[in-house]
C-alpha cells in the first residue's frame, strides 16, 4: 500500500489524465472519475484504500452540490412543490420498498431484513442524479423536477429505515419508539435549520459582506455550510439534506451568486471524490467469475427494470403523459449511495446471505456507474419503449438552431453576459441589432437561455468556440469583462482570426489601457471614468452651458484619454466602480410549477402584491412573448422572466410560487 501522499498524487493524476480525455470524448466527468476509483481502488490496482477519510470528505462533496442547489430552490419553491415531495415521493419509497421487500422475502430473508432491503433498493443516487440533469438543462423539465421531489423524499425516509437496519445489526427487536424519536429528531433538525436560515443568515452575511474581506466570505459561507450538515447529520439524517435547506434560506438573500462562486470549486474537487469513492465499491473481482457475474447482471436488470416500471408507474398521475412519466422512471432506475450504506450494515452484521447481499451490493454500485449512459439516453428509451416518435424539435434544441442561424448572418458577439453584457444586449436588441453572447458561469447560462436569449457557454478565449459564434460574420465584438487579463486573452483571439473586426473593450480603469490597445482593442471604456464624464455631461448641461460645447469637452477628455480625470485626491480614489451597490439589476427566470400561487392569475394580480421587478417576457411551450400585457394569465409550466434587484427578484419569486 502506497503513503497517503503518494496515495494522493497517484489520485490526482489519474484524475487529471482521465477528465481530460472525458473532455475529449464529450463525455460526463463523473464518468472520469467514477473510472479512477474502479482502476485505483481496493479491488483492482489497490493504490488507493477507501478509509473513513476519503468517504467523510465524498460525503462533503454531496452536501455542497446540494447546498449550491438549494441556492437555486427557495423556500416558495419548495412550498409549491410539496405535493410532489411528499406525495410522490412517499409512493415512490414505499411501492419499491414493498414490492422488492416481497421478492426479498419470497428468497428466503426475515420480513424486516427484507423491508431493510427493500428501502436499500428503492434509493436512487442524489449526487449522480443532481449533477447530470443540471449538466443537461433537465433539473427544471417535468421529469428532472419530479426526479428531485423524489429524491428529497428519499433523504427524509432513510432516517427510520436507518434506525431499522441499525435495531437489527445490534440484535435488538425492533422497537416503533425509537423509529419515531429518530423521525422527531428529524424534523427538529429541519425546524432548526429553517429557523436559522430564517432569522440569523441574512444578518450574518449581511455583517460580512460590509467587512469586504474575501476569505471572511469565503469561511462564513464554509462554516455556515458544514453546521447546518453537521446538525443533520446528529438528528439522523443525511449531511446533504442540512446542507440543501441552508441552501434554500440563502437563497432568499441578495449574496445568493457570490456564495455559489465562493462555494463552486469546494463543490468540484469534493463531488469528484465521492464519485472517485464510489468507483472503489466496485468489486471487479465477483464480476470476474462467470456465475458470479451472471447474477449481479440478473439482479442489475432487475433492479433498473423494476425501479423505472414501479417509479413511472406511480408517477403517471402526476404527468400530462405517459412519455414524461416514464422519463421520470427511467432517471429514477440507478441505485444510490443510501442503498449502499443499508446494504453494509445487513452484509456487516450477517443478516443475508453472501450470495444475495454481495450480488445486490455490486449491482448498486454498477447501475451508479453505468447512469450516464442511462440518464443520457432517457429521453431515446422512453419513446423506444412507447413507440413514439420524435416530436418537433425541443426548445433548448430550437434555440441552438437559431442560435446557429445568426452566427450565419451579421451580428455583434457579446464576451461576457453580466449585468453590463444584459445591457448592451437590451439596447442592441431594442435598435433592431442581433446578437450572440458567451459566457462561463452556468446558473447565468441557464438563466438567459430559459429567457430566450441567444447565449452560449464556454470560455470567450477559445478561438474554435468564437469561430462557431460566427465571428468571421461579425459586425463587433464587445468584451464586457471587468478583468484586463481576461479581455487581453480575449483580445489575442479575435486578432488572430479577424484582425480587422472593431472590439469595444470594457474595464474598471485605464490601469492597463496600452496593453488592452497593444493586445488590439479598437476601442476602450474605463468603466470608472465613463461615469464621471456622464455626471460632468449633466452638470454643465444643469449651468445651462450651450449642448455643442458640452458635446466638445466630454469629447476633448476622451482624446486625451481622460488625463483631467486622472488626479484624484483622497481615500477613494482606488475604490474599484463593482465596490458600488446601485447597480445591482439582473434577469431570472421563476419556472411556475403545478400549485404554484400564480397559476390561473394574471401578472396585473401578481404585481399588486407589492412586486415591483419589472416582467420582461414569458416563455411558452417554447416560444417567448416579450413584455407581456398585465392581463397575460399564466399557466402551469411557464417560464416568467423578470429584471429588477435581488430584493426585488426574490419578492417577485415568492409572490409567484407562494403568494
Amino acid at each position: 500500500m502506497f503513503a497517503p501522499l503518494s496515495q494522493g498524487l497517484l489520485l490526482l493524476a489519474a484524475s487529471v489524465f482521465l477528465v481530460t480525455l472525458a473532455r475529449r470524448l464529450s463525455l460526463p466527468t463523473s464518468m472520469a472519475y467514477l473510472l479512477a476509483g474502479l482502476i485505483l481502488g481496493p479491488h483492482a490496482l489497490a493504490v488507493v484504500s477507501d478509509s473513513g477519510t476519503t468517504r467523510l470528505l465524498a460525503e462533503l462533496g454531496v452536501a455542497f452540490l446540494l447546498f449550491t442547489l438549494g441556492l437555486e430552490f427557495s423556500l416558495p419553491r419548495m412550498l409549491a412543490m410539496r405535493r410532489e415531495v411528499f406525495g410522490l415521493g412517499a409512493a415512490q419509497v414505499t411501492v419499491t420498498t414493498g414490492v422488492f421487500a416481497l421478492i426479498g422475502y419470497a428468497l428466503g430473508l426475515p420480513w424486516l431484513t427484507a423491508i431493510v432491503f427493500g428501502g436499500a433498493v428503492s434509493m436512487s443516487s442524489t449526487a449522480i442524479l443532481l449533477q447530470q440533469l443540471t449538466e443537461r438543462a433537465e433539473l427544471n423539465r417535468t421529469h428532472g423536477r419530479l426526479a428531485f421531489a423524489m429524491l428529497l423524499f428519499q433523504d427524509l425516509a432513510f432516517a427510520p429505515l436507518l434506525a431499522l437496519a441499525s435495531a437489527l445489526s445490534a440484535g435488538a427487536a425492533f422497537d416503533k419508539s425509537e423509529s419515531a424519536v429518530a423521525v422527531v429528531g428529524g424534523v427538529l433538525a429541519i425546524v432548526a435549520v429553517l429557523s436559522a436560515g430564517r432569522w440569523l443568515l441574512r444578518p450574518l452575511f449581511h455583517e460580512i459582506a460590509h467587512s469586504r474581506l474575501r476569505e471572511l466570505f469565503t469561511l462564513t459561507v464554509l462554516f455556515v455550510v458544514l453546521t447546518s450538515a453537521w446538525v443533520s447529520h446528529i438528528a439522523g439524517l443525511s449531511f446533504a439534506l442540512g446542507a440543501f435547506l441552508s441552501g434554500m434560506m440563502l437563497a432568499e438573500t441578495e449574496y445568493r451568486h457570490q456564495i455559489e462562486a465562493v462555494i463552486r470549486p469546494f463543490r468540484d474537487i469534493l463531488l469528484g471524490l465521492f464519485f472517485i469513492s464510489v468507483g472503489m465499491l466496485l468489486d471487479v473481482r465477483l464480476l470476474g467469475r462467470p456465475g458470479e457475474l451472471a447474477i449481479v447482471l440478473a439482479m442489475l436488470l432487475t433492479l433498473v427494470i423494476l425501479k423505472a416500471t414501479l417509479a413511472a408507474l406511480v408517477t403517471r398521475p402526476f404527468t400530462t403523459t405517459r412519455f414524461k412519466a416514464l422519463r421520470t422512471g427511467i432517471v429514477m432506475s440507478i441505485g444510490g449511495e443510501f442503498g449502499v450504506a443499508l446494504c453494509s450494515i445487513m452484509l456487516q452484521a450477517g443478516l443475508a446471505p453472501e450470495r444475495l447481499g454481495e450480488p445486490l451490493l455490486v449491482a448498486i454500485v454498477l447501475s451508479m456507474v453505468l447512469s450516464p449512459f442511462i440518464l443520457n439516453n432517457n429521453k431515446r428509451v422512453a419513446r423506444f419503449l412507447l413507440r413514439e416518435r420524435a416530436p418537433a424539435p425541443t426548445a433548448s434544441e430550437r434555440e441552438d438552431a437559431a442560435t446557429g442561424q445568426i452566427a450565419r448572418r451579421e451580428h455583434v458577439i457579446l464576451c461576457g453576459f453580466g449585468r453590463v453584457g444584459q445591457n448592451v444586449a437590451r439596447v442592441l436588441e431594442s435598435q433592431g441589432f442581433e446578437y450572440i453572447a458567451l459566457d462561463l458561469d452556468p446558473a447565468r447560462i441557464r438563466a438567459a437561455r430559459q429567457a430566450g436569449d441567444p447565449v452560449v457557454y464556454g470560455d470567450s478565449a477559445d478561438e474554435e468556440l468564437l469561430t462557431t459564434a460566427g465571428l468571421a460574420n461579425a459586425s463587433a465584438v464587445v468584451i464586457s469583462f471587468s478583468d484586463p487579463a481576461t479581455s487581453i486573452g480575449i483580445l489575442r483571439s479575435v486578432r488572430r482570426i479577424r484582425p480587422d473586426v472593431p472590439v469595444l473593450v470594457r474595464t474598471r480603469d485605464d490601469a492597463r489601457l496600452k496593453e488592452l490597445q497593444d493586445a488590439g482593442a479598437t476601442d476602450v471604456v474605463p468603466e470608472t471614468f465613463e461615469a464621471s464624464l456622464m455626471l460632468v455631461s449633466h452638470v454643465l448641461m444643469l449651468l445651462h452651458v450651450p449642448v455643442s460645447r458640452v458635446v466638445r469637452t466630454v469629447g476633448d477628455i476622451r482624446n486625451n484619454r481622460y488625463a483631467v480625470l486622472r488626479n484624484i485626491v483622497g481615500p477613494g480614489a482606488s475604490r474599484p466602480a463593482d465596490d458600488l451597490r446601485e447597480h445591482r439589476e439582473e434577469t431570472k427566470s421563476v419556472v411556475v410549477p403545478p400549485g404554484a400561487w400564480a397559476v390561473g392569475r394574471s401578472l396585473d394580480e401578481v404585481r399588486s402584491h407589492s412586486v415591483a421587478a419589472t416582467f420582461t417576457g414569458v416563455r411558452r411551450q417554447g416560444i417567448l412573448g416579450r413584455d407581456p400585457a398585465g392581463d397575460t394569465v399564466l399557466r402551469d409550466g411557464d417560464i416568467v422572466v423578470i429584471y429588477g434587484q435581488p430584493e426585488e427578484l426574490e419578492r417577485a419569486e415568492a409572490v409567484l410560487l407562494a403568494g
